[in-house]
């Protein structure tokens, strides 16, 4: 259940936690890492089933211990080298800030004047007194009011390094005690090892708290895998001005740029450094403060991101002009960041192409695409003295919205509609809920990797911290600036890169030009992949869009397009209320125009058309599909209406007349479950003069359709299994609740459902999906793809890819993480 940082062997995260595993493996290369043991997850797990500790881990965790003590040469509890212990979560997946961590460990009175005694200041046992007991009795006993660091500076007036500390450790802890008495008629134990039991169990449950469980949710982390817990040997950077914490980033996480990028805080613990109360110094202010530590930091960090081949997230303390190794982990990065990083590896032959695919997300390719400023309203902004403050861009983005100063508010603002920005004198995980309904961050505190910044970055969400200027009271619901006051709902601007605040809001336009390196590595993830993608666009500036993210193909439905164009409507309403045939001339020649428009910008080889599907689930109210098929039942069926079907074949054969390049278009059906419907339909387009350069294919939905592959196959040009549609039909459900988070979410999270079927394939749907891809492995020049509806999942196209399908249809959007996600699959 536990294991000593030193111990030699193989290493698993998934039973050490990502914390302990990055230590584990420090140690083995020898690096200055302060001595202390892992807690596996193992044990969380059966924490949280049975409620309790069992006696035969408590004394394994006690053993540990004394191992600790043996190697260290101190003394936990006593002197006269007192021995403190942090005790920190370490999950196998970060989750940064989401749980709990008790700092200096281990101070009963013996231990308080021991630790007087050896570093010869009473006043330093005070301040370490004094932190220990306000983090213990908030994070273990759920204290929600901590004394104030004014409390202490009161307390220990007139007190000195070389004060008595027997009375002066008396008055602290009293003090502390009295007040955690008068609000939990509780007590911080002053037995350490009580306090050490107490603080294990207490990460251990801070697994199941809202903020954690939220984040899991958010991120897509599994709720089973528990967390380990991090006992280690604590070091001071708070013992004097040679001594500090800080975290480095082994490149620039919002940029990219290369070199180090982070904050140290002389005279601090690491607490002050990520928790925003301090604004600390740039890392690089090492170089002049202690050169010798700066030049080990940098090149540590050099060798450990060669060794792991990522951008790294790396925690340190000094004590003494000694640097202490606290933590290594895969840095969060910024979108934009990460394209620059993959690329710069790749460059330096620090990774493979499959290793710098696999350091970017398909969510950072999505956030490429946000739009930002207009450049023009942008600059005005600036000219007219709009700009409120700067402080620094930790997240980058633009984006507009109202202010709002309590995370409840905000996140209920959100509900109704509103664009918030959620501002905030410094972050805490509580603050999670609003921040992740905010679409920006602000505070006017902490740095770049503050909780703010560091739980933005990972959200995605836009952010500038440590804006001094901005005097901020959530009670009052105000924010004061240069004179000014703004209040609740004012609107603001944030730029999230330069870290500026604009007063009201600046005109947004597309997205900026694409970066060179993007382009680059998705061309390197398209020709790893071997895939064919699809795009759907449905106006011409979608499929003009299209090539250029790297679309081979584009695929539109008739419905989609018309609806956006203002014809459908007038249509449906004539099939309703009158004769198919007076539909038919005027379905046509929309057809017909706003094709050929489309086709006129497809720098394509290939476009997929499909009828519309008067039986759509997802467009049933557009449709008028009640009313309709009282009108024209006939329409509910794939082939009900050949007349239906002829003015859409003729729509598009005279659209194509007018196309010059060398385009082949395939018509679709959807629903098509049976050979002799696409029969049926090859027949019908070799009648109509002008239609025989269009292809035939079917869109496949149901069970039926793929048992009857083999025969639709034999008649058709093209096939789509439609997996949205298919899954749902599957599971029972409408089609439309695959595009939602509800209520599926709910009926996961109630373990009503174990699969979810908008990101895997259920097991049934599985061997559906097998059925085809024998057919794609038999017959590997049938054109056999797979459209996808609404965000890819990467886990689900690796499953499909597994299978032998390389033909795929995507949302305009999700192009580019498709063909990521494509070249990252593993060979």
């Amino acid at each position: 259940m536990t294991r000593a940082f030193s111990e030699p062997g193989a290493i698993d995260r998934n039973v050490l936690g990502g914390k302990g595993y990055g230590l584990v493996e420090m140690t083995q290369e020898g690096l200055n890492v302060p001595g202390g043991y892992v807690i596996s997850t193992s044990a969380c797990h059966e924490y949280l089933e049975h409620g309790s500790m069992t006696g035969e881990l408590v004394d394994e965790i006690h053993a540990r211990l004394s191992e600790l003590e043996g190697k260290t040469g101190k003394t936990f509890g006593g002197g006269p080298f007192p021995l403190l212990l942090s005790v920190r979560s370490g999950a196998p997946v970060s989750m940064p800030g989401m749980m709990d961590t008790v700092l200096n460990l281990g101070l009963g009175r013996d231990a308080a004047i021991a630790l007087a005694d050896v570093t010869g200041d009473t006043r330093f046992m005070a301040d370490v007194l004094f932190r220990f007991h306000g983090m213990y009795a908030e994070t273990v006993l759920g204290a929600l009011e901590t004394p104030d660091r004014e409390d202490l500076n009161s307390l220990i007036d007139g007190v000195t390094a070389t004060s008595q500390p027997g009375p002066v450790y008396d008055t602290v802890w009293q003090h502390c005690q009295a007040l955690l008495r008068d609000e939990l008629d509780e007590e911080v134990p002053d037995d350490p090892r009580a306090q050490l039991i107490g603080a294990v169990e207490a990460v251990f449950r801070s697994w199941n708290t809202r903020r954690a469980v939220k984040y899991r949710e958010v991120h897509k982390i599994p709720n089973d895998l528990g967390t380990a817990v991090v006992v280690q040997s604590m070091v001071f950077g708070n013992l004097d001005q040679d001594s500090g914490s800080g975290v480095v980033f082994t490149r620039n996480p919002v940029t990219g740029e290369p070199g180090l990028f982070g904050e140290f805080l002389a005279a601090s613990q690491g607490e002050d450094v990520v928790a925003g109360i301090r604004t600390p110094d740039p890392v690089t202010a090492l170089r002049d403060r202690l050169p010798h530590v700066y030049t080990e930091l940098e090149n540590t960090c050099a060798e450990l991101e060669r060794r792991r081949g990522d951008v790294l997230d790396i925690e340190f303390t000094v004590e003494r002009g000694i640097l202490y190794m606290l933590q290594v982990r895969s840095a969060k990065r910024t979108a934009q960041a990460a394209i620059r990083i993959a690329a710069d590896l790749l460059a330096e032959q620090v990774v493979t192409t499959a290793g710098a695919l696999s350091t970017v997300s398909l969510e950072q390719i999505r956030q490429v695409q946000r739009p930002g400023f207009d450049p023009d309203a942008y600059a005005r902004a600036r000219d007219d003295g709009r700009v409120l403050a700067t402080g620094v861009g930790a997240a980058p983005g633009h984006v507009v919205g109202a202010l709002y100063f309590d995370s409840d508010a905000a996140q209920q603002a959100v509900k109704e509609g509103v664009t918030v920005i959620l501002a905030r004198p410094v972050t805490s995980p509580t603050d999670l809920h609003g921040m992740i309904a905010a679409e920006g961050i602000l505070t006017a505190t902490g740095g770049s990797t503050s909780h703010a910044a560091v739980v933005a970055r990972a959200l995605g969400t836009t952010c500038v911290v440590g804006c001094g200027a901005l005097d901020i009271d959530p009670v009052a619901g105000t924010m004061q600036v240069g004179g000014q006051t703004l209040v609740t709902g004012d609107v603001v601007s944030l730029d999230g890169t330069t870290g500026e605040v604009i007063l009201g809001e600046i005109e947004l336009s597309e997205p900026a030009a694409e970066d060179d390196r993007l382009t680059a590595l998705l061309e390197l993830a398209r020709e790893r992949s071997g895939a064919q993608i699809f795009a759907r666009s449905t106006t011409p500036d979608q499929a003009r869009q299209a090539h250029g993210r790297g679309a081979t193909g584009l695929v539109a439905g008739i419905d989609d397009v018309l609806a956006t164009t203002g014809h459908l409507d007038g249509i449906i309403t004539t099939l309703r209320e009158g004769e198919i045939s007076d539909a038919s001339a005027a379905l046509e020649r929309a057809v017909a125009t706003e094709f050929g428009k489309l086709f006129a910008e497809a720098t394509v080889t290939e476009f997929g058309v499909r009828a519309i599907d008067f039986h759509a689930d997802e467009s049933s109210e557009l449709l008028r599909t009640a009313e309709l098929f009282i009108a024209h039942p006939e329409l509910a069926l794939p082939l009900g209406s050949e007349e239906i079907l002829a003015a859409q074949l003729r729509g598009i054969a005279a659209a194509l007349q007018e196309v010059t390049t060398d385009l082949t278009v395939h018509f679709t059906v959807r629903k098509i479950a049976d050979s002799r419907e696409i029969a049926a339909l090859v027949k019908l387009r070799d009648t109509l003069p002008g239609a025989a350069r269009v292809e035939i294919g079917a869109y496949l939905t149901s069970p039926r359709g793929i048992a009857s592959i083999d025969g639709i196959t034999t008649h058709s040009d093209v096939v789509w299994i439609e997996l949205r549609v298919l899954q749902a039909a599957v599971a029972g459900i409408s089609a439309r609740h695959l595009l939602t988070s509800e209520p599926l979410d709910s009926y996961l999270r109630r373990g009503l459902i174990t699969v979810d079927p908008r990101v895997e394939i259920d097991d049934q749907v599985g061997g559906l999906v097998d059925t085809v891809a024998d057919v794609v492995a038999r017959e590997p020049g049938r054109r056999i793809g797979i459209r996808l509806t609404g965000p890819v999942s990467g886990e689900l196209l690796s499953s499909l890819q597994q299978r032998g399908f390389a033909r795929f249809a995507v949302d305009g959007d999700e192009v580019r993480p498709s063909i990521l996600a494509l070249g990252q699959r593993e060979r």
